[in-house]
């Protein structure tokens, strides 16, 4: 379907495709961009369940041969697009989709998180942890979250049961301590992956999820591991298929609609300054700000 772009966003991942530090088809001139919200511009022969002017996001272009949406318009599969709920502002939208999609993976499909079992979200404030917390707690688990002194009463109105510094020198020590059962599932979004703590922490058939952090070479600890009948799964959302975007999509939409998902802070930047976006996200300045780069001159969040 041809999709009319209302924004688009600037993802790490988007950089990573654009250095070649993420290897992927690429056919040049390349659109960058992963995520966008829009409407309908044009369906294709045979597609069934949109019409023009339908509001839609996506959050699966920019790489393996599919171009991207830093632009006025996107070409997109019908299986890739999902509908807006109605009333979301576009810009509360795009900012969520990708980091929620992430995070919905990353704890269900990949850590296999139940109602009662208890998560650990190391760097629970950034943009995919924020999520990690709210999802979490929605679907009935325990949260606990660590993160900057001064971002951890936001952690807790996220729904985190327990919000840490990570600067605490006694942390492993606290964390033991509030989980004496063990964690069931442990997510660190900084990509440190620390897997000798993270192992120590681990409650018997604890799964560790590993979604960034792509250049680390952590110990990894096999006979804990073992012992614990534990498990260490890789997950980057680059590789989700089809279905499971879908299914992801059907949680993101319906948190929206609630309003549950929401960024933190946004910035909206034109079309033209994309160069920039990725520079500044580069070099470390975001500190957790979602960069959105606003196509359509769409109504603010």
């Amino acid at each position: 379907m041809l999709v009319d772009v209302a924004a688009t966003t600037v993802n790490p991942v988007d950089t990573f495709v654009r250095s070649g530090r993420y290897p992927t088809r690429l056919s040049f001139p390349f659109v960058i961009g992963r995520d966008l919200v829009g409407t309908v511009a044009e369906t294709g022969a045979g597609v069934r369940g949109f019409t023009p002017g339908d509001a839609v996001w996506c959050n699966s272009l920019g790489h393996d041969g599919r171009q991207g949406a830093a632009a006025e318009q996107a070409s997109v599969e019908a299986r890739r697009l999902y509908r807006l709920p109605a009333r979301v502002p576009p810009l509360a939208a795009v900012a969520v989709v990708h980091p929620a999609a992430t995070a919905w993976l990353a704890l269900f499909r990949h850590g296999r998180l139940g109602p009662g079992e208890t998560v650990f979200v190391a760097g629970a404030a950034g943009n995919v942890g924020s999520a990690l917390v709210v999802l979490a707690a929605e679907a009935g688990a325990r949260v606990i979250g660590t993160a900057a002194k001064h971002d951890l009463e936001h952690c807790r109105e996220l729904g985190a049961a327990e919000a840490l510094d990570y600067a605490d020198d006694r942390l492993t020590e606290r964390i033991a301590s509030l989980c004496p059962r063990g964690i069931d599932v442990h997510v660190d979004t900084s990509g440190r992956n620390d897997l000798g703590t993270a192992v120590e922490l681990l409650a018997p058939r604890g799964r560790i999820v590993l979604l960034a952090g792509a250049r680390t070479r952590p110990v990894l600890p096999a006979g804990p591991l073992y012992m614990k009948d534990a498990s260490v799964r890789g997950f980057v959302i680059s590789r989700a298929t089809t279905a499971e975007l879908a299914e992801a999509a059907v949680t993101v939409n319906r948190l929206l609609a609630t309003g549950r998902l929401r960024a933190r802070d946004i910035e909206t930047l034109p079309l033209h300054a994309a160069a920039k976006a990725h520079q500044r996200m580069e070099g470390g300045e975001l500190h957790g700000r979602r960069l959105i780069l606003d196509v359509a001159g769409a109504t603010a969040p």
